[in-house]
């Protein structure tokens, strides 16, 4: 039996969750080759309401497109991870924004402020999104970092390329360093304004 691999990234309508799966399906799907089933589903607000997209990956053709055993749950608020952490496995990757999610269920969770990151360092929020998919990139080895950068120069609007390959650059960095920080064994905590911002 092949692998099979959920992930739901999950927010508030306005957040880019619908491009970040759709540009995640096609990074697994065209540039790594892997099977892959994306849809989404969100309220009937065009912002605030609640929103969602998931990314089934696999080996092998799939024969249900849904996700309802999640290996990877993205949180951009708290209502979202309060909704969906219920479905995420015992051994499965939760990575929050911290932002807006100070309720976190579990100590085993990469928190990072990826809106605060987009404003602070961009000064665009829009481009939390783009933060938060290179951290997902990072710390989950169902696509790789290549293959997501390809995938976002073919669907982000011209001329806006090198803002969001710095935003994925970022992504990937702070997500390093909060990985690395797991690996020594300490608890994975907010990781500091400065530590994000002066040291990028």
């Amino acid at each position: 039996m092949g692998f099979r691999y959920e992930i739901r990234l999950s927010g508030s309508g306005g957040q880019g969750l619908i491009l970040m799966g759709i540009i995640l399906a096609e990074a697994a799907g065209i540039y790594d080759g892997r099977y892959v089933a994306q849809t989404q589903n969100y309220g009937p607000e065009a912002r605030g309401g609640s929103s969602k997209s998931e990314v089934v990956i696999s080996d092998e053709e799939i024969d249900y497109p849904e996700a309802m055993n999640l290996d990877l749950l993205l949180a951009m608020n708290q209502s979202s991870c309060d909704d969906y952490y219920p479905d995420l496995k015992p051994e499965g990757l939760l990575i929050v924004d911290s932002t807006f999610v100070t309720q976190v269920p579990t100590s085993n969770a990469f928190q990072i402020p990826f809106t605060r990151i987009a404003r602070e360092k961009f000064q665009r929020e829009v481009v939390a999104n783009i933060i938060a998919l290179g951290a997902l990139s990072q710390l989950s080895s169902m696509v790789s970092p290549k293959a997501v950068e390809s995938a976002v120069s073919r669907r982000v609007p011209k001329g806006t390329e090198k803002l969001n390959h710095d935003a994925l650059r970022m992504g990937r960095f702070v997500a390093k360093r909060a990985k690395k920080e797991w690996m020594q064994g300490k608890v994975m905590p907010e990781i500091p304004k400065e530590d994000l911002l002066d040291s990028y």
